[in-house]
């Protein structure tokens, strides 16, 4: 926590999430030791406390006050419950939690001046993360795991083992809610927890989580080249119109192709489309093998992806719907055949749906 908190330039003011499980409520008396001293290496520090309820298990309004009260009692000040609607999103149950649990996060944390947000997540969640994103096929970003930092959620235990913050709680005399969800095989995460790791340990031997924990670091460092190097070339290319963005095709195929389908899902998320899988990239990224206009492919977040040749970019800046003698179908000169004209941009819109 002390190392985290130092890295983050000593923040004078966090909020601490905490569900009442034995890693978010390890983390909260840790913190409280920080909050009760009132300083970290001599910079000062207050700690608050947030309790989201999801309402999603019976009871679950009394495990929040119960959890509430004690994080008054480990010196964490205000505390406060929030609790939320969890709305289907169509990425499943848990990723709907999860969204609502973050914007009431943020919330709170606006609400209470804090500078960043501490989560108890430990290195088996990590190693957990990792087994999930290979199992998907999921790219370089997902492999790469959970950060230490993202900007203003602070996970200090990703080092720490689950069992360590079991400890944490029997020495500090906490009693610690086991949420029954981390056990339903009806979640992928459970069964990859509760199934799938105790099998590897068994057949691979002990250090699996670690050697997993220690791939996403690796990850990271290479994963966040490539972003930034994406971002770059990116804002280097796009043109943003009323309507959406495009960019120019030939600039966009002659990138490599880690950098070009990373252009094109930032084009997506720019004109307010969600990541791309795999599988809609490659169809988008395809379309600058086709001949003349092409598209629409269809991408997440209700966004369309077409390329415009350069003959129809002449004909709509002249405004005319018929095709001039360039675009025919042969050569006026030699009377051959026309080479096939070069696209001219690959055009990103966001298609509203019915509901919005």
């Amino acid at each position: 926590m002390q190392n985290a908190l130092a890295a983050a330039g000593y923040p004078e003011r966090v909020l601490v999430a905490c569900s009442g499980g034995p890693d978010s409520l390890a983390l909260a008396a840790v913190a409280g030791y920080f909050a009760r001293r009132g300083h970290v290496d001599g910079h000062p520090i207050s700690v608050a406390g947030v309790v989201v309820d999801h309402q999603l298990q019976a009871g679950s309004a009394d495990v929040a006050s119960r959890t509430a009260a004690v994080l008054g009692e480990l010196g964490l000040s205000p505390v406060e419950v929030r609790t939320v609607e969890v709305a289907s999103t169509g990425f499943g149950p848990e990723a709907a939690a999860r969204d609502a649990r973050h914007a009431a996060l943020e919330a709170a944390a606006d609400d209470l001046g804090c500078d960043h947000i501490l989560l108890g997540h430990t290195l088996d969640d990590q190693a957990e993360q990792v087994l999930l994103g290979l199992a998907r096929g999921s790219g370089t970003r997902s492999l790469a795991g959970m950060r230490p930092i993202r900007g203003r959620l602070m996970r200090p235990f990703l080092g720490l083992r689950r069992e360590e913050t079991l400890e944490i709680c029997e020495v500090e005399e906490l009693q610690p809610w086991h949420d029954p969800s981390n056990s339903d095989s009806a979640f992928a995460r459970s069964r990859t927890r509760v199934e799938v790791m105790p099998v590897l340990e068994e057949k691979l031997g002990p250090g699996v989580a670690e050697s997993l924990a220690r791939t996403a670091a690796i990850l990271q460092q290479d994963a966040d080249f490539l972003e930034d190097l994406a971002n770059e070339t990116y804002l280097s290319l796009v043109q943003r119109t009323d309507d959406g963005a495009w960019l120019p095709e030939d600039a966009v195929r002659g990138l490599p192709a880690a950098l070009r389908f990373r252009v094109i899902a930032k084009a997506a998320a720019d004109v307010g489309g969600q990541q791309p899988g795999y599988g809609r990239l490659q169809a988008a990224e395809a379309l600058l093998r086709r001949q003349g206009s092409a598209g629409p492919v269809e991408l997440p977040g209700h966004v369309s992806v077409y390329r415009l040749s350069l003959s129809d970019l002449e004909q709509e800046r002249a405004g005319s719907s018929i095709a001039s003698p360039a675009a025919g179908t042969g050569d006026s000169t030699t009377g051959g055949p026309r080479e096939a004209a070069p696209c001219g941009k690959l055009v990103f819109r966001h298609q509203k749906s019915p509901q919005q």
